[in-house]
């Protein structure tokens, strides 16, 4: 059998026969003559022929043995990199019939997020919505590499947990054999604990978070881009890496141009943020203060940024900084995780952060207590018991060095620079109060949405 040619290889076959297998995009009829777009993970190619292709309907899986022509000059396709030439059809192989669609998803894909997500399976097929995950790739790709190449190693931490990382309500529990488990909030204690044996280390870790809510911005299962290092010599350290990191990511996007023009409107494509060489880092009650002088919203007493907040300061910091991006650090101790280091000059506040860019949260992070005595207290301060983090802190009785860390939500960063209305359109196979896979009925007593 022939050899197989990928559709993105046909320009440099001219004059020769290729094997080409791929899903039936679309099918056009003109007397005769027969013209499909067919398509595969490479790109689109145009197969001409007669009556072998009539049969054929969008998404069947077909096999087509052809010779590669060009096109005449006036029928030449500049919107796609195929458009030169087409394939002159000698046999056609239907390897898997498609039934029929439930809605076109020809050259656009006009849906509601609701249908989107039910016919999953068959959007996903859709350029536009492949799209999303090759900017999403790009995202996982340049932080891994970003990483790797500052001597940070790659861990694997499990989802499964004998304790809380972060306590409160917001647990899923599962019956873990005889014995009762959850599933993780964030790898936090697993990625501190890899600290005392490699120093540096990232993760891309699955979290969940019980919250019975549905907004446009979370997710009940996601994917979080978690980092921890040791032998800090400044809290300040954590936020310049992942302020730089971000800066990494953002430089690698404009690499890619992926087909994404369709999700926003033609010539748009991706956003990518604006940054300067120093990210401008507010404390939590500065920022307030800012919004409160610009706008008159009096939050300067609340323990973190509300929505509108987070917008205005981001608007703030382009308009007076010029950058998407803007630092927050210096939130209440009581309002952080027991594992988060006080400022010393100023107790009832921490050495933590949070990266703001075009308007949402999209880092949290901060540096840890690392003294076993000290975090031993802080978690009976949270009215914890320390015998069930037992395990954790094992890792601080034997000595911690300073440490830090900072966690990406990976759906939230490609949600915002596709410019998507919701992050479920960021999620392969999204996961929230009313879906798993399918609508679930009980999400008709779910709370109202929110934005």
């Amino acid at each position: 059998m022939e050899e197989r040619t990928l559709i993105n290889q046909t320009p440099q076959k001219i004059g020769k026969k290729v094997r080409l297998c791929g899903w039936v995009n679309t099918r056009r009829d003109h007397g005769k003559m027969v013209f499909i777009d067919l398509r595969d993970r490479s790109g689109l190619v145009q197969i001409v022929g007669d009556e072998k292709l009539g049969n054929l309907r969008p998404e069947d899986a077909i096999e087509i043995v052809g010779l590669v022509k060009e096109r005449p000059g006036n029928m030449v396709n500049e919107k796609i990199a195929t458009g030169k030439v087409e394939i002159e059809a000698e046999t056609v192989k239907i390897l898997a019939k498609s039934a029929e669609l439930p809605f076109d998803v020809g050259n656009e894909l006009k849906v509601q997020l609701p249908t989107l997500l039910d016919f999953r399976p068959l959007t996903l097929r859709h350029p536009t919505q492949k799209a999303v995950f090759d900017v999403q790739e790009k995202i996982a790709q340049s932080f891994r590499d970003y990483l790797t190449k500052d001597g940070f190693k790659e861990i694997f931490c499990p989802t499964i947990t004998a304790t809380a990382t972060e306590g409160g309500a917001e647990l899923f529990k599962i019956g873990y054999f005889d014995h009762q488990a959850f599933l993780a909030q964030s790898p936090q204690f697993y990625k501190q604990i890899a600290v005392g044996a490699f120093e540096r280390v990232f993760t891309l870790a699955h979290a969940y978070r019980a919250e019975p809510s549905i907004t446009t911005r979370h997710l009940t299962e996601y994917v979080g881009l978690d980092v921890e290092m040791g032998f800090i010599d400044s809290w300040k350290e954590v936020y310049r890496v992942a302020d730089n990191l971000l800066k990494f990511i953002f430089a690698e996007l404009k690499k890619v141009k992926p087909e994404v023009d369709s999700l926003r409107g033609e010539g748009k494509g991706m956003i990518i943020p604006e940054t300067v060489k120093e990210t401008p880092v507010l404390k939590l009650r500065e920022a307030q203060e800012i919004i409160f002088k610009r706008v008159g919203r009096d939050n300067r007493q609340e323990p973190d940024l509300q929505p509108a907040d987070e917008e205005e300061i981001c608007k703030w910091a382009k308009e007076e900084k010029k950058s998407d991006l803007v630092i927050i650090t210096h939130y209440p101790t009581k309002k952080r995780p027991m594992y988060s280091f006080p400022d010393p000059q100023d107790p009832d506040y921490t050495y933590s952060f949070d990266i703001l860019g075009m308007g949402v949260e999209w880092v949290t992070g901060g540096q840890r207590i690392n003294d076993y005595q000290q975090l031993y207290d802080s978690i009976k301060n949270r009215d914890y018991n320390p015998e069930n983090f037992s395990f954790y802190l094992q890792a601080f009785k034997y000595g911690m060095p300073p440490e830090g860390g900072f966690c990406l939500g990976l759906e939230r960063i490609t949600q915002h620079v596709l410019g998507l209305e919701n992050v479920r359109q960021a999620s392969l196979f999204p996961r929230d109060l009313s879906r798993v896979d399918v609508r679930l009925t009980e999400a008709k007593n779910a709370p109202a949405k929110k934005k």
